[in-house]
């Protein structure tokens, strides 16, 4: 005769018997799942993206790859780096963004992080987008800051483009707002999921025309002129303002709610 332990000896038969097959039932699918867990792991499945805490931050300069005009937001986030483009910064985006992705992986290898930040200031918000989109970064990008990019073109690209080759290197003509380049980012929609969005624009940008090409759906997009009362701001000054450098470390550093507020 079976002598039952503790508690399960005051059951009754039947709720004994019911008691017993749940407890086997649950130890079945905790098997399992720890069976699939190690398998995954095996087969080198990717692990989930702590989204919780902000790692690396990478910034990507504009047309021309300067890096002079990212140093004063560059000297303002924790471990942050400037990704310098290949060539002279004037070749192919989609090139550009293969370096990104190079840049991210020894990034996130060298500290061990979860994931990436990633700031784009002009064309170099276009390169981020065609990274996190096209070549797998949803995966291990956080939160995504571009700062006057032209996401659906500038039209002064367009002019360009059409004086002929001579004029327009391939990243002006990739920014000629009917491009194969934009076209295919900007079907559907337009931001990915996964990352974060913060797009910051200046009403009196002369470069990427019209200025609110930089609104990107899916992304909190803000006027600097209409949100923080600036009044004008070039091209070159949005990214060096000290009010734009508030709100992108604000919005790094994971303030959900007020990080608009910063300027």
């Amino acid at each position: 005769m079976t002598t039952w332990p503790g508690w399960l000896g005051r059951l009754s038969p039947a709720r004994r018997r019911l008691h017993l097959v749940v407890a086997g039932l649950l130890a079945a699918v905790l098997v399992t799942l720890v069976v699939r867990s190690v398998g995954d792991r095996a087969a080198g499945a990717p692990a989930p993206v702590d989204r919780a805490c902000g790692g690396p931050v990478l910034l990507v300069p504009g047309y021309g790859g300067s890096t002079a005009a990212l140093e004063d937001l560059a000297a303002a986030l924790p471990d942050a780096e400037v990704v310098v483009p290949p060539g002279d910064g004037t070749g192919d985006l989609r090139a550009a963004a293969e370096g990104l992705a190079d840049r991210v992986a020894a990034a996130l290898d060298r500290t061990g992080a979860g994931s990436v930040d990633l700031v784009g200031y002009s064309a170099g918000g276009v390169v981020v987008r065609y990274y996190v989109a096209e070549l797998g970064g949803d995966a291990v990008t956080r939160r995504v800051a571009t700062i006057a990019s032209p996401h659906h073109g500038t039209d002064l690209a367009a002019l360009a483009t059409s004086l002929g080759d001579g004029a327009c290197a391939e990243a002006c003509r990739q920014l000629d707002p009917d491009s194969d380049l934009l076209r295919g980012l900007n079907q559907g929609d337009e931001t990915p999921a996964g990352p974060r969005w913060l797009s910051l624009w200046t009403e009196t940008d002369r470069t990427v025309v019209p200025p609110d090409s930089a609104v990107l759906e899916g992304a909190t997009s803000i006027d600097l002129q209409d949100t923080c009362r600036t009044g004008p701001l070039s091209h070159g000054e949005i990214v060096r303002d000290p009010r734009t450098i508030g709100i992108v470390e604000s919005f790094l550093a994971g303030d959900a709610d007020g990080f608009a507020l910063a300027c």
